[in-house]
């Protein structure tokens, strides 16, 4: 949801968005080893709202044959640095020529701070207790290096405001003729299965209205257990509303598809992927009601990918990672002292 606030802000500055994500090799090269494979970013990517279109395969540094190729007048970034292997600014050349614009990065969040998250199998990034010694502990020791601190790679708090929510909600009410849908779930670490599966639901009505009704943290770790989940609600909420097939957002859903639900939201269909359904605390089946009307359908994505599936991903990768930060974060540091010297020159 941080990559989709940068994309709204970027979208804002012009008429036409496109952009450039990078291949597995050159964000190993540069970064370490990404989580994602190419395939299934350029589709996460694509799914975004604000995105026009997509350029596969872009360099990770950006030259103006680049914005040409693409007619691009110009590029925006998000006021983080971004630094080669060999601690270049990927931006200067297009910096040089007046054609590179800037927007605010999302406080309070950041990939490293989730990939935390889920190495440290915690469950107190989703309580509401505010400090958990093991969790800060591991934070701070997975977002530094020994010295220092850099603003951009490490762990803050996401503070969810109103404000950001309309900024992402779609703002449109169903209209006469619309289906309206409604999907429920954690939509947790909201990845390309969850995109596959809406993407397919909203390919089952001529003008689909998609509602997503997302589960309360508490109601999340009941039926999932460990630390789910990784996302706390409000990121949740956020990542689902950015993506393009989905009209709506119920904040903490009820996890029993209800009477009273489906007759508020005048709902048409409700549909569920592949996965397990767990039963409600009362043993009962949550999709009692949509079934017994005769409104509900299973949709199979197609797709293997589960949010356990990516956590197993990064624990595989834990070492690889926690050294990708720590040099990350030693690039960062070196370019602000740089700049702190250059400012007392002045």
């Amino acid at each position: 949801y941080g990559h989709s606030n940068q994309l709204r802000q970027a979208r804002a500055m012009g008429d036409y968005l496109i952009v450039g994500v990078h291949t597995d090799e050159e964000i190993a090269k540069h970064k370490g080893p990404p989580v994602f494979t190419q395939e299934e970013r350029y589709k996460m990517v694509q799914a975004i709202k604000w995105v026009d279109e997509i350029a596969p395969g872009a360099p990770y540094v950006t030259t103006l044959e680049t914005l040409d190729k693409y007619s691009c007048d110009f590029c925006v970034h998000g006021d983080d640095i971004t630094l080669t292997i060999d601690g270049k600014d990927t931006y200067e050349e297009v910096k040089t020529a007046g054609r590179y614009r800037e927007c605010k990065r999302t406080q309070g969040v950041s990939t490293t701070d989730l990939v935390g998250r889920m190495l440290l199998m915690t469950k107190a990034h989703h309580s509401n207790i505010d400090e958990d010694l093991d969790y800060r502990k591991h934070t701070d020791n997975f977002g530094k290096g020994p010295k220092g601190h850099s603003p951009w790679t490490g762990v803050s708090q996401f503070l969810q405001t109103s404000q950001k929510i309309i900024q992402f909600a779609s703002g449109k009410e169903p209209e006469p003729g619309d289906t309206i849908i409604y999907v429920a779930g954690a939509f947790d670490l909201f990845h390309v299965g969850h995109v596959d599966f809406l993407e397919k639901v909203y390919q089952l009505a001529e003008k689909p209205y998609i509602i997503a009704g997302l589960h309360f943290d508490q109601e999340v770790n009941r039926y999932k257990g460990k630390n789910y989940p990784i996302m706390n609600i409000h990121e949740r909420t956020l990542s689902v509303l950015a993506c393009r097939y989905v009209s709506e957002v119920v904040i903490g859903a009820p996890y029993a598809v209800t009477a009273d639900l489906l007759d508020h939201f005048r709902v048409t269909l409700v549909c569920h992927g592949m996965t397990e359904v767990v039963p409600d605390k009362d043993g009962s089946d949550p999709y009692k009601e949509p079934k017994r009307r005769g409104i509900f359908q299973l949709v199979d994505s197609g797709s293997n990918l589960t949010t356990d599936l990516i956590v197993q991903r990064i624990i595989k990768n834990r070492l690889e990672f926690e050294a990708r930060n720590q040099k990350k974060e030693a690039k960062e540091l070196a370019v602000l002292e740089a700049m702190r010297r250059l400012e007392e020159e002045k």
